[in-house]
């Protein structure tokens, strides 16, 4: 039976602190046990659930994606197809009859397909050159739109001659040509455009509907009249290099006639269009060319006519919108301060909090996210987490109680004595801000005696971490140590002006944040001041190899996927293109030295604390040359070090179980030789 966890509007956490039956801290092969729930979609009738059980693989060392189906009520909870291959993006047609889904196999790659709920039955319905992505039901449900790239041949510059028979040459040269040619995770991108295509829900041929040498690659939304998408893309002459600037377009299915809705610069996407076919809501921003930007909603009429934003009084981006049952509202997903909640409101900016804590898909570290949707009849269903459990299933209805329908983790976490979580607010030194963060304690924590400290930082640094489940952290805790987690300036979720603090400022400002945060546990007695630890990946290992750069407080420090010199670090990572002016002003080239002095590698003759530096193998967003940098001067200098590579990862140094457990043994293990 599901279980209420909540009270009118607002969630109250739930957790395995009180649970009996408890035997034994977090440890490192729990990993391989959790579970969590991803993009939870609710039936048109609000009778059902279908949800991404997601979990670790302990035999095949991945994590893996099945589709399981429950009641509101918890009571029916069956997996919802027999198939063994990893399954996503589910969606229920119109009618609630069928479950549109992708499925990935060895044998078809990754298809399109059809599930009768009521039937027990299955069938793929596409043979696709390429996976697709963006699953959106036409209102009859006779069709189903996506996007899948569409390949185009590489580019060359000479014909080679014929090699002879039988011979035995060198693989060709690759030629590249394009701005964006590689991706993180993903390698050398293929050639080609992702394009939008509408097939019979029934099976047949895919018929592609955009055209061009652009990419059209977000979810459609059609009219309810069946004769249209609207769309987001980025059709501007200058696409490639002013990416950022989407505009909506209403794209005729029949005779493919596309036409702009929108013209502004700035991002323009997520369009949901009104149930009676009159409004689109969407989200967007103005383009100011500053680090951080908050994303905000915006209703039109489904010309393009009348478009204005939907004034919240809320200086937090919006996440995700959806329509509401009546059509006279709508439900937002934003996050504040460290914490993803679900709102409501009119058209007029009217706004009430619906549920706080979605989430829980992280794993690793406690960032946010978080899915929902909502049925014709008025039902959500979201994912719930807190610091004692990944995300749950819960369901709610505005007004009502919220029930947590799936408890995938209790099987382990009720037996897990898990270390507590606690905010901490306090003062920046610098200049009287309210600075916010959470602070871990082990599993077995004495008020009486002082701990050491490990400081973690996010990455980003336009993220944030909040009070969310972190198998990462509670590792930590579980070693003996308290764990302190800021969202120092140039976090998200609270607001512009903070966020953007770091434009043209990252690697300083937030320092001194982090510093006063353990100056207040120092003060409160929690920790020994002669025990202290940093680490932290990506921006949060620029941010933890600045640190050591500016004071010896710490008695070692472990710095993860780092940038180390922004001037070859944006000259030529994955996204290289994407720094100027938005985080310094101009290019390398034309101001070496904004690069230079954020920049880690210039603090080396400073750096005197034990520092271990974690890379993936194959990260192209910080690569491994980035850590290589600080490792070699640092071996010059003669300051204790150790560089450890994680073989075929990528910048998710942690998305295998076992690299996830590897990551943070090495954290543990380098601290613990100081210690």
């Amino acid at each position: 039976m599901a279980r209420k966890i909540g009270f009118f509007l607002l969630f109250v956490l739930v957790g395995s602190s009180g649970a009996f039956g408890q035997e034994a801290p977090f440890s490192r092969m729990d990993v391989f046990a959790l579970e969590w729930v991803e993009d939870p979609q609710v039936s048109p009738n609000g009778e059902r659930v279908v949800y991404v059980r997601r979990g670790m693989d302990v035999m095949e060392d991945r994590r893996t994606a099945a589709l399981w189906l429950t009641d509101p009520d918890g009571d029916r909870h069956v997996k919802l197809t027999t198939r063994s291959a990893d399954e996503s993006n589910p969606r229920w047609s119109p009618d609630g009859s069928k479950v549109a889904f992708t499925s990935s196999d060895d044998t078809h790659g990754t298809e399109i397909y059809i599930h009768w709920p009521d039937e027990h039955r299955t069938t793929r319905i596409t043979q696709l050159a390429n996976a697709p992505s963006g699953l959106s039901w036409s209102p009859d449900g006779e069709h189903i739109a996506f996007s899948a790239r569409v390949s185009a041949p590489e580019p060359t510059l000479v014909s080679p001659p014929d090699a002879p028979e039988g011979a035995d040459w060198a693989e060709a040269p690759r030629v590249e040509t394009r701005l964006n040619h590689e991706q993180d995770g993903v390698g050398v991108l293929d050639h080609g455009y992702d394009h939008l295509f509408v097939v019979p829900a029934d099976g047949g041929a895919a018929r592609q509907i955009t055209s061009g040498e652009y990419h059209h690659s977000s979810r459609p939304a059609w009219t309810p009249d069946g004769e249209a998408l609207i769309v987001s893309a980025n059709r501007n002459e200058n696409w490639e290099r002013e990416r950022r600037d989407t505009e909506l377009y209403r794209l005729s299915v029949d005779d493919r006639e596309i036409t702009p809705l929108t013209d502004r610069f700035g991002p323009d996407h997520a369009p949901r269009v009104s149930p009676d076919g009159e409004t689109i809501a969407y989200l967007g921003h103005d383009d100011e060319v500053q680090t951080y930007q908050v994303t905000k909603l915006y209703v039109m009429d489904t010309d393009g006519s009348d478009a204005r934003r939907v004034d919240m009084g809320l200086d937090r981006s919006i996440d995700d919108v959806a329509w509401d049952e009546d059509g006279t509202g709508l439900y937002v997903q934003y996050e504040d301060e460290g914490t993803t909640k679900l709102g409501h409101t009119d058209l007029q900016g009217s706004t009430t909090t619906i549920a706080t804590q979605l989430g829980g898909t992280s794993i690793g570290r406690p960032y946010g996210g978080g899915d929902f949707s909502v049925s014709t009849t008025g039902r959500l269903a979201m994912n719930h987490t807190t610091p004692h459990h990944p995300g749950e299933l819960v369901v709610a209805r505005r007004g009502t109680e919220a029930r947590q329908v799936t408890d995938l983790n209790d099987d382990l976490l009720d037996r897990r004595t898990l270390g507590e979580v606690d905010e901490i607010r306090y003062t920046s030194s610098k200049n009287g801000r309210d600075l916010h963060g959470w602070v871990v304690t082990p599993p077995d924590y004495d008020p009486d005696r002082r701990y050491p400290l490990l400081v973690e930082i996010h990455g980003g640094p336009i993220s944030n971490y909040g009070d969310r489940f972190s198998a990462e952290i509670q590792l930590y805790a579980a070693a003996g140590y308290v764990v302190f987690y800021p969202n120092a300036r140039g976090s998200t979720s609270y607001g512009e002006e903070f966020g953007n603090l770091l434009y043209n400022d990252f690697s300083g400002g937030e320092y001194q944040d982090i510093v006063d945060g353990i100056d207040r546990l120092i003060d409160d007695g929690i920790v020994s001041p002669d025990s202290l630890y940093i680490t932290g990946g990506s921006a949060g290992g620029t941010s933890a190899a600045w640190a050591v750069g500016k004071t010896d407080r710490f008695r070692a420090a472990a710095v993860q996927k780092p940038v180390t010199n922004w001037i070859s670090k944006t000259m030529a990572a994955d996204n290289y293109y994407g720094y100027a002016n938005y985080r310094y002003p101009g290019q390398p080239w034309e101001n070496p030295l904004e690069y230079w002095n954020v920049s880690p590698v210039s603090l080396l003759d400073s750096i005197d604390t034990p520092t271990l530096l974690i890379v993936g193998a194959e990260d192209l967003r910080t690569p491994p040359w980035q850590a290589k940098q600080l490792y070699n001067g640092l071996q010059i200098r003669g300051v204790e070090t150790a560089y450890v590579e994680v073989p075929g990862a990528s910048h998710s140094i942690a998305q295998r179980p076992s690299q996830l457990i590897a990551k943070a043994d090495h954290v543990l293990a380098w601290f613990d030789r100081y210690r």
